[in-house]
């Protein structure tokens, strides 16, 4: 007889890989925020993806008299957590949308390990999709008819989200001409989750209140193709074996990162790279903060700021 399975990765209590490759998933969360009314806004969910059974939630200001650009929003979690209808979530949405005056698309994608790298990035590729179809078709969802400025669509990542955003830059290229007449005008990186195999000095440093080094480490090892490393093009863009982007037309990036964050220097080095590239792409740093720090709490001290840069940003690459 063999032997039992046993865990072999434990995020938490909350995920657990076992031997044999099952997976247990906690449903009991206790989050430590709720989720905030604001009246102003409206939302509602929507199935994206009848094949893996996906929905987003889409976040609507009142009535403007111009049409209301999109930001396409996508999670963080490490990929292997994470929902649009978790609270923290759904505040920075809502936040998003009140903030900066536009029509936000929160969509679920598959989660590690159940759906390992790159079903994340596919899901991204098909809400992209979704949004392109509804721009097509006059019988689309009303709330995406008329008031909707598809010709201003922004892409805004937060941590494995923020890696999700790099990959559809890429892919997508300067003018996402396959998307007409969803035309991307910028990329918003928030803390984006990069890896390596050579550590930075920021990883070397003190662990964050809610994130280490060995969390980080076993969220790649649950995330990537089995027997893949951290240099794996999905985790490194800096990587041996990533796309040598030199050639390739981007549309403007945005990164914003916390100054105590494990994943600072990362973020850093992949501005400054893209930066000697020529590329156009604008790095922000927050001193003192931690990993989360505008989309975990939407309402702190920074959350003005942020959105003041967004706001710029926003208006910088409308043309």
């Amino acid at each position: 007889m063999g032997s039992l399975p046993h865990v072999v990765e434990d995020c938490m209590g909350f995920l657990q890989l076992y031997s044999d490759g099952t997976v247990f998933r906690s449903n009991d969360i206790q989050f430590k925020v709720s989720a905030i009314e604001d009246n102003s806004i409206t939302f509602k969910d929507c199935l994206f993806n009848k094949r893996f059974n996906l929905s987003l939630r889409l976040y609507k200001p009142p009535r403007a008299t111009n049409p209301l650009p999109v930001l396409l929003f996508l999670h963080g979690g490490g990929f292997c957590f994470g929902s649009r209808t978790w609270p923290h979530i759904h505040n920075c949405c809502t936040r998003l949308a009140s903030g900066l005056q536009a029509l936000v698309v929160s969509p679920d994608y598959r989660l590690a390990p159940e759906h390992r790298l790159p079903a994340a990035v596919d899901d991204a590729v098909e809400a992209v999709r979704w949004l392109q179809r509804q721009g097509l078709s006059e019988g689309g969802d009303h709330w995406l008819n008329g008031d909707v400025d598809f010709d201003r669509v922004y892409v805004v990542g937060d941590s494995s989200g923020g890696n999700i955003a790099h990959h559809l830059a890429v892919r997508f290229g300067s003018g996402s001409i396959e998307m007409d007449p969803v035309r991307i005008r910028g990329y918003v990186l928030f803390a984006p989750f990069f890896g390596g195999e050579v550590r930075t000095k920021s990883e070397e440093g003190p662990p964050e209140h809610m994130l280490n080094l060995d969390l980080l480490d076993r969220f790649w090892r649950l995330s990537m193709p089995v027997g893949e490393s951290r240099d794996h093009p999905f985790a490194n863009p800096l990587g041996p074996g990533s796309p040598n982007l030199a050639k390739v037309k981007l549309d403007p990036i945005l990164v914003m990162v916390g100054a105590n964050e494990l994943l600072k220097d990362r973020a850093a080095e992949y501005a400054t790279w893209l930066k000697k590239l020529g590329k156009d792409i604008q790095y922000v740093e927050f001193d003192g903060a931690q990993h989360g720090f505008f989309t975990h709490d939407s309402y702190s001290q920074f959350s003005q700021e942020v959105i003041q840069i967004l706001t710029r940003f926003m208006l910088q690459t409308s043309t």
